[in-house]
């Protein structure tokens, strides 16, 4: 069990690391030191005392990675309230809704996700300000609950009493022009409390609640800070440089690129624009982080578009099958690799979705320093990890020291749903008791809805989603994100995805086009060509999972914030 509390992380970072830079947006070079930081988070803190908020009141934040978001994540901890953070991607529609089903009563917004939102469809919020400058953008003076106690009349909340002049000047009152990191005092609250309400959108229907607990998040956190502390160093430390990408408000980039980094005095760069390959590998060589953490998307593109045109074509194809040379050639391509990645990193974690088969074999094969682990939000997020150098192919890694994990209803080779406990779990889905019940079982264990078997060594390999998998016409068990791999790996293929209808199955597929024009097929001739490969890929299969008919889309799937594919849009 963790024995750091997750308030007392900040707490303690600003103080050691008061000098040292602690977020910088990338694009803008807008950089925070800790002491700044803590600045703000004060600052904030007096915000809210002038809303009337008080311990446990829910606080919404949307908008794009950025020093900002962050400070505002931290002062809503800090203060003793509930964080809820919302995906950007969401609909305004879905906004609104977590807004009232959260009993949110103040919103952090980005001025371009405000411009979309119903001032009449925020439920109980008193204000929202923002995320720029950190200035009013709305109040409600009929929500303002607050009393004050000299004279006992309700007080009513104005626009000017959030100005960051007047907040300035409060601020100044109250430390008199000497704020200093032993100013830096915060409200216990226990780790076993709740701190964070995640709404995730999956890709099973609308989302839910997420309850996440002080010990789930202090736990990840500190996981990131001393995991293999002693044979391979911190992988976190004072000093780290962190680029951030993926979306904060979810569970995954939050842990480790976030909180991790920032409560061990690690420096962050935010990516504040749509984070495509070529900005990411911008920003890698100029900032040369000492960790990523990705999601498959980022790998399999850099795979598909760079390396494997280049291995395909000769004279490279011949020179890998020739011994002695192939290992020269293949150094080479991981050097190659390392340098893009700002060659300074101690390795590459993968997660958020499964990885491509071919990918991840061609990067073992190269010795190229990736690992992939394992978990979910109700997890804050993680499950299992393994040190690169000690990673098992086609796993997700060793289970956490802090978490169990056991198999049900397990078949003839062992595969069956995983189910775990520990630290990490959730508390369960705020306001919905049949979620939550239907989640856990009896005696304790979260269903995570995953498919696979845990190894003699205590290392996870997962086989597919329960609520995908695919009844064979004799009972056979028929994992669709399989075939998929293989279709994915064939050429002019962008993406697929495999279902049963009238017991047959079918694959979906999104061609590659710009691959299909550069080999001179049109657009006539594709139906053709996706035949082809469903031929090859059939000839990869067992008779049981034989694809029965390609049908293609003319335009990607529609997916999740975190580029998982909606699966029950397709059904």
């Amino acid at each position: 069990m963790v024995n750091k509390n997750f308030v007392r992380l900040f707490e303690d970072s600003f103080r050691q690391n008061w000098e040292r830079e602690a977020f910088t947006d990338y694009e803008t070079k807008y950089t925070l030191t800790y002491a700044k930081v803590a600045e703000q988070v004060e600052k904030i803190h007096i915000m809210f005392k002038q809303c009337g908020i008080e311990r446990d009141d829910r606080v919404s934040l949307i908008g794009r990675n950025s020093t900002h978001w962050a400070v505002a994540y931290i002062a809503t901890v800090t203060y003793g309230a509930i964080i809820v953070p919302i995906l950007q991607d969401f609909r305004p529609d879905d906004v609104h809704h977590i807004l009232k089903h959260s009993d949110s009563k103040f919103l952090f917004t980005a001025d371009y996700i405000w411009d979309h939102l119903d001032e009449q469809e925020l439920g109980e919020v008193r204000a929202v300000v923002s995320l720029t400058k950190f200035k009013p953008l709305f109040i409600a003076p009929d929500k303002m609950p607050v009393v004050d106690e000299e004279t006992g009349e309700r007080l009513v909340l104005t626009e000017d009493m959030l100005l960051p002049e007047t907040i300035q000047q409060l601020f100044e009152r109250k430390f008199k022009g000497n704020f200093h990191a032993d100013c830096v005092r915060y409200d216990y609250k226990d780790n076993d409390e709740v701190v964070s309400i995640n709404y995730t959108s999956g890709t099973t229907g609308f989302s839910k609640g997420v309850m996440t607990t002080g010990r789930a998040l202090a736990s990840n956190a500190v996981f990131g800070h001393t995991a293999y502390s002693e044979r391979y160093g911190t992988l976190l430390y004072n000093g780290d440089r962190m680029v951030t990408f993926l979306p904060l408000a979810h569970a995954y980039g939050c842990a480790f690129d976030f909180l991790g980094n920032s409560t061990r005095g690690g420096h962050t760069y935010f990516i504040t624009r749509v984070p495509t390959p070529k900005v990411l590998l911008a920003a890698f060589d100029e900032i040369k982080p000492t960790l990523i953490l990705s999601v498959p998307l980022i790998i399999e593109k850099i795979y598909r578009k760079q390396i494997q045109p280049m291995i395909a074509k000769p004279p490279m194809s011949w020179v890998l099958k020739v011994p002695y040379l192939d290992e020269v050639v293949l150094d080479q391509i991981r050097k190659k690799l390392v340098n893009a990645f700002g060659g300074q990193f101690e390795e590459i974690i993968i997660g958020g979705a499964a990885m491509n088969a071919e990918v991840e074999s061609f990067f073992r094969k190269i010795k190229f320093p990736f690992t992939i682990g394992y978990g979910m939000t109700e997890t804050a997020p993680l499950i299992s990890y393994s040190h690169w150098s000690e990673f098992k192919p086609t796993s997700c890694g060793k289970i956490l020291d802090n978490m169990e994990v056991r198999i049900t209803d397990a078949n003839a080779e062992g595969i069956g749903e995983i189910e775990v406990r520990g630290d990490n779990v959730m508390l369960g889905y705020y306001k919905n008791e049949a979620a939550t019940k239907a989640t856990f079982t009896d005696d304790g264990w979260l269903k995570t809805g995953d498919l696979g078997y845990v190894d003699d060594d205590g290392v996870i390999f997962i086989k597919g989603r329960s609520k995908t998998m695919i009844l064979g016409p004799s009972g056979q068990n028929i994992y669709p994100e399989e075939i998929e791999d293989k279709l994915n790996n064939m050429p002019f293929v962008l993406e697929s995805l495999v279902l049963q209808r009238d017991g047959k199955i079918v694959a979906l597929v999104c061609p590659d086009m710009s691959a299909c024009d550069a080999a001179g097929i049109s657009r006539d001739h594709l139906s053709e060509e996706m035949e082809n490969i469903r031929k090859t890929v059939n000839s990869q299969l067992a008779s049981y999972e034989q694809i029965a008919k390609i049908e293609i889309l003319p335009q990607e799937f529609e997916k999740t914030p975190k580029n998982s594919i909606k699966r029950y849009l397709y059904k």
